[in-house]
């Protein structure tokens, strides 16, 4: 399935805005973070575990064992933002 990730802060600034990701069915945000981790590169060190981050399905924020439903929009942002 397709979900929409977007990032915000200075993961923003690491990755860019956002991308269109295909994820398996019964997807976990975590797991989706995990993912994206195993990438490497600039998606392991922005979405670190030792970072503390939140995330946000649909614009609502959400524990890390949320399931993701096909064409959900994904947000990962650090604790404090500016605004």
């Amino acid at each position: 399935m397709k979900v929409q990730v977007r990032y915000f802060a200075s993961i923003r600034e690491a990755l860019g805005p956002g991308e269109l990701i295909d994820v398996p069915g019964a997807c976990t945000l975590g797991a989706l973070r995990d993912r994206l981790i195993e990438r490497g590169g600039a998606h392991a060190q922005a979405l670190a575990r030792s970072r503390a981050l939140r995330g946000a399905i649909d614009q609502v924020m959400h524990s890390e064992d949320a399931l993701l439903d096909e064409g959900s929009e994904v947000a990962f942002f650090p604790l404090v933002t500016g605004g």
